[in-house]
């Protein structure tokens, strides 16, 4: 450990992360790359198809476009590290990069949240509001959207990721975790932290309690609309628009309102390392094929791209 004197930020953070199981690091190296590798390609797809097939030019399909490349930028603030630290005994992340690491994440993960709420707006605008939404979910108010969910998670993390780092941590480098997470560098810390726990609390509630509070309200609505539909062709259509963002936002705030409802205990925070690695590396995985595999347009625009580019299929 470094000598380091009091009231510094050290050069170098030590991720303890999984290095209590060793003899578990060299899978989960390789089930992380794996995962890693698919989600790259995954979110890949769906942002080349989205974008070259001119029949998702949608708002939908624009929203989907901004989760793939969010989950592809946030995965990658992660896993890389990660997975040097799983593949070697360093296990270390220089101050900088970890400063890096949960700035990004910060923003990243706020975004999300305000995108997935903004998703289920749209979702609530075409099965509620079906003879209007083209008029409702015009390009503009699509782009402000996308734009004030970017822009909400930059300024959240600018304000509490900056707070953080001025924080004295006396010396203090041994982060119990496999990433750089803002609550456990708060924890570091050698002076109060009342002050930025409460920044803390006011930012979770504004970006993660409310945009989950707007799903909710979406999705009764068409919960409502869906009932007042007669035949089993509208209920199917219904479900089909809305499986595929339940789901997402279904694994991505339930694996987070899991790990934050554990109690403060060791082994509750051993599970709580895996149940980050859920939300941080496999969710991103698991959101493009969820959209593919229970999206016909998206495998019918993949399949046109295929046999365009590649001359496979008919003349």
């Amino acid at each position: 450990m470094m000598e380091i004197s009091n009231e510094s930020s050290p050069e170098i953070f030590v991720l303890l992360g999984f290095s209590e199981r060793p003899s578990l690091e060299p899978i989960l190296f390789i089930i992380v790359l794996g995962i890693y590798v698919v989600c790259i390609l995954g979110n890949g797809i769906i942002i080349l198809v989205s974008c070259m097939d001119v029949h998702l030019h949608t708002p939908m399909y624009f929203f989907l476009v901004n989760l793939s490349f969010l989950d592809i930028s946030f995965t990658t603030s992660i896993v890389p590290q990660l997975l040097v630290n799983l593949w070697g005994p360093q296990k270390t992340i220089s101050y900088g990069g970890c400063v890096v690491q949960f700035y990004i994440s910060h923003w990243l993960g706020a975004t999300e949240c305000i995108l997935l709420a903004v998703m289920a707006y749209d979702r609530y605008a075409a099965i509620c509001r079906p003879l209007h939404y083209n008029v409702i979910m015009h390009p503009h108010l699509c782009l402000s959207l996308a734009f004030a969910s970017w822009l909400g998670g930059l300024t959240t993390s600018m304000v509490g990721s900056t707070l953080t780092m001025l924080l004295p941590l006396c010396g203090n480098n041994c982060i119990d975790h496999f990433f750089c997470e803002m609550p456990l560098i708060m924890q570091l810390a050698c002076v109060d932290t009342s002050f930025n726990e409460v920044e803390m609390y006011v930012a979770s509630f504004i970006f993660v309690v409310l945009p989950l509070g707007l799903i909710l309200v979406s999705y009764s609505h068409i919960a409502w609309a869906v009932l007042k539909i007669r035949s089993a062709d509208g209920w199917r259509k219904a479900f089909n628009t809305c499986s595929s963002h339940v789901a997402v936002v279904t694994f991505f705030y339930g694996s987070i309102i899991f790990m934050y409802l554990q109690p403060a205990k060791s082994s509750s925070h051993e599970q709580g390392k895996f149940i980050a690695l859920f939300y941080t590396v496999i969710t991103p995985m698991l959101n493009p094929l969820i959209y593919t595999l229970r999206n016909k347009d998206v495998k019918k625009a993949l399949r046109h791209i295929v046999e365009n580019h590649c001359g496979f299929g008919g003349t």
